[in-house]
């Protein structure tokens, strides 16, 4: 019998934690943190305890309760014994927190089944962030390399998605092939990837089809740009009269590769050099070792400069960042270089850094170019902060931005083609919305098992 049971990216976006049982082979697909997990109990700097392990998650049901999962360490303060592993192995999609966020509570002893490029980034955040996701036993994949846990076997294909490495697969079961989309989108750089996995999945007649939803939603906001249209926008806005001579901000997800390449071509082309964080230097000086990916060398680019704030002694001292931050001093630019020629920069500031802008002084009309969805919710704290500093130095905001998800029309090309007998919509708001594209959809409920 294979039984699918899903406990987490239902109704929701993100967080996906889907459990395949095949036999006596149980197997995850991704382990991810919802964007809304805890957020009726924690806000701020009122968050679960990291010295309490799984205890504060256990309290609220964030997590479930699931013996041979855990880590002992993890379940040290909670009423979960311990047991051996249960479970034959982690499939992981990508590396955006929804779907790798909650690694770190895992038994290291479950192998953890990932792309080589998405390993890259998971090790540089367990280097520059406070949050690990631990150590596990590690393989690496790439496409079209079939791999096998326990009774079952795995196809992964690459797609499209905003951050390098995304992978959907191609999973056989008992019963037949299952489809797993991951996070992908058909309008990026490289959507003949997204439709070499179509494409692949449609020819495997599956039984069911576990797919994402994003962008299913009665009223979908989000700009549909093209990462070309992208591009043209940020080239648009450099090139304007009234922007010669003046700064150019940005900001844009810590982990799209495809839009820092947008960026630092356009910044190029103008003439300007691109200013990025001591994080993005770090991932980068990671990425630039995978053969397959283009991207430029922050220690020997000379377009490319490091933005550090000031630390603990103000001056900018050496011994005040950490050893990761410190093998790019050398290309540190600071608000008084930014001041004595803004015309030369194009810089990051992600919502963090919002206060260096009281160091910078940007002259008024300087264009902020967002280049991320934009805030919806009225009640939105951060958008409304985000507008008020906006307000208050006088920027040009300028919104472009290409969605790292595919579209409700494209998807429900997609699935057409796909052909699947049943659907499992996850990782949205709406998937009472998938009825409309497929009448074997099934609308997955938090911890019940489907047979297929």
């Amino acid at each position: 019998m294979v039984e699918l049971r899903f406990y987490g990216g239902v109704g929701e976006i993100g967080g996906n934690k889907i459990l395949l049982v095949d036999g006596d082979t149980r197997l995850w697909l991704d382990f991810g943190k919802g964007f809304t997990c805890g957020d009726d109990y924690f806000t701020g700097y009122l968050a679960p305890r990291g010295i309490a392990g799984l205890k504060d998650y256990f309290e609220f049901d964030l997590l479930p309760k699931v013996d041979g999962l855990y880590s002992e360490e993890m379940l040290g303060e909670t009423e979960v014994r311990y047991c051996e592993p249960r479970f034959d192995g982690i499939i992981i999609s990508h590396a955006h927190g929804d779907h790798v966020g909650h690694l770190g509570f895992v038994d290291p002893h479950i192998p953890v089944h990932t792309g080589a490029g998405t390993k890259l980034f998971m090790e540089a955040a367990d280097e520059t962030s406070t949050y690990r996701l631990g150590d596990h036993a590690y393989r690496t994949f790439r496409t079209d390399l079939l791999f096998r846990v326990g009774s079952v076997e795995v196809r992964p294909i690459h797609v499209d998605h905003s951050i390098p490495g995304a992978y959907g697969f191609i999973i056989y079961t008992s019963k037949g092939p299952l489809i797993y989309t991951g996070d992908m989108r058909a309008h990026g750089p490289k959507a003949d990837m997204t439709e070499e996995f179509i494409e692949a999945a449609a020819g495997e007649k599956p039984v069911a089809m576990i797919t994402e939803g994003t962008r299913v939603t009665p009223n979908d906001g989000r700009q549909s740009l093209s990462e070309q249209q992208v591009y043209n926008g940020v080239a648009a806005t450099c090139n304007k009269p009234a922007h010669k001579g003046r700064l150019i901000l940005y900001t844009h997800g810590p982990r799209d590769m495809d839009r820092l390449g947008t960026f630092y071509t356009a910044a190029v082309v103008a003439g300007r050099r691109v200013v990025i964080s001591p994080k993005t230097a770090h991932l980068l000086s990671k990425l630039v070792h995978d053969e397959h990916l283009d991207l430029p060398d922050p220690s020997k680019d000379e377009n490319i400069a490091v933005y550090y704030r000031r630390k603990k002694s103000g001056s900018y001292n050496e011994n005040d960042y950490y050893k990761w931050e410190r093998p790019f001093l050398d290309r540190m630019v600071t608000p008084t270089e930014l001041k004595k020629d803004p015309g030369r920069y194009m810089v990051y500031i992600d919502f963090s850094g919002l206060t260096e802008l009281i160091d910078i002084r940007p002259q008024r009309s300087t264009p902020f170019i967002y280049s991320m969805s934009e805030h919806f919710t009225e009640d939105d704290v951060e958008g409304t902060v985000l507008r008020n500093w906006i307000a208050h130095f006088g920027l040009e905001y300028v919104q472009l931005h290409a969605s790292g998800h595919i579209s409700r029309g494209e998807l429900a090309e997609a699935i057409t083609r796909v052909g699947t007998r049943k659907l499992f919509p996850v990782h949205t708001e709406h998937p009472e919305m998938f009825k409309e594209m497929h009448g074997g959809t099934v609308t997955p409920e938090k911890g019940k098992t489907y047979s297929l």
